[in-house]
């Protein structure tokens, strides 16, 4: 397992995230380990007019990450957490396995500033 699996391991949802200037950017919503596999975005399929509600409903749900389709791509391939937080319009941003720096007992310390973390589609 590298380091930066190892530190996405210890993450938990409802951990404090704070960005490198120290400002807290808000608290873990999901945790998703990087999966070297995941190179390709598949595109969705497309809806059969005779679907069933539940189908119509289910293809209409976002994936994760909501963010453009190459941005997604290496998010998943590398590992990454959402952190819901107030400082985004979107109310939720995504941060990179790499650009966490440290994971003490009650928060998440990042390398970047909040700003350069991409916000929810």
């Amino acid at each position: 397992m590298s380091q930066q699996q190892d530190t996405v391991s210890r993450i938990t949802t409802g951990m404090r995230v704070v960005d490198a200037t120290g400002t807290e950017v808000g608290t873990v919503d999901l945790v998703q380990r990087g999966d070297p596999a995941a190179v390709t975005v598949q595109a969705p399929e497309p809806v059969d007019p005779g679907s069933s509600l539940d189908e119509l409903i289910e293809s209409a749900a976002v994936e994760e990450p909501d963010v453009p389709a190459d941005l997604a791509a290496r998010l998943r391939r590398e590992g990454y957490l959402k952190v819901a937080t107030e400082l985004a319009d979107t109310g939720a941003v995504y941060v990179l396995a790499d650009q966490v720096a440290a994971v003490t007992d009650d928060a998440v310390r990042l390398t970047v500033p909040v700003a350069e973390l991409p916000a929810e589609g």
